[in-house]
């Protein structure tokens, strides 16, 4: 389980359009990079939608975000599409990434709903886990954010 200070992995997903995505702690970004259950439920709805609404904001802060669930690639296409979402969905359908950063299973029985946000040397300056809140995820990072503590 990763913690405030460890560097993230380096891993490679397959986005909503299929495409092979490398992330590593050497791209030398600032990055929130959330897990959630499943595309098109409420709260990963209201997660996403509310990433979507403050995007602008934290692209002017240099920050990228990217989504991660074992969702398809079809499956996160259709849910970009449907809510206008305007950052990354990556597919972990073996849930391998998920394991790396520690963001299981909520009870052995749910996807945990978590959010790490990273420095420019992919340490983790923030960890956020609520699976039952949506919008508080991103409203954590703000604060984050808004406080310059990436």
């Amino acid at each position: 389980m990763l913690a405030v200070g460890d560097r993230i992995p380096e891993f490679s997903l397959k986005n909503q359009e299929g495409n092979l995505i490398t992330i590593s702690p050497k791209d030398k970004r600032y990055r929130v990079i959330y897990f959630y259950p499943m595309d098109n439920t409420r709260k990963c709805t209201e997660q996403a939608c509310s990433f979507r609404d403050w995007q602008d904001e934290l692209i002017e802060k240099g920050v990228e975000v990217i989504g991660i669930s074992a969702d398809s690639t079809t499956s996160h296409l259709k849910f970009k599409a449907k809510h206008s979402l305007n950052f990354l969905l990556l597919s972990d359908t073996g849930g391998k990434v998920r394991r790396l950063f520690g963001a299981t299973t909520f009870f052995g029985l749910l996807p945990s709903r978590k959010t790490f946000v990273t420095n420019e040397n992919g340490e983790i300056t923030f960890i956020y886990e609520a699976l039952f809140e949506g919008k508080e995820h991103v409203n954590e990072v703000l604060k984050q954010v808004e406080s310059s503590t990436l």
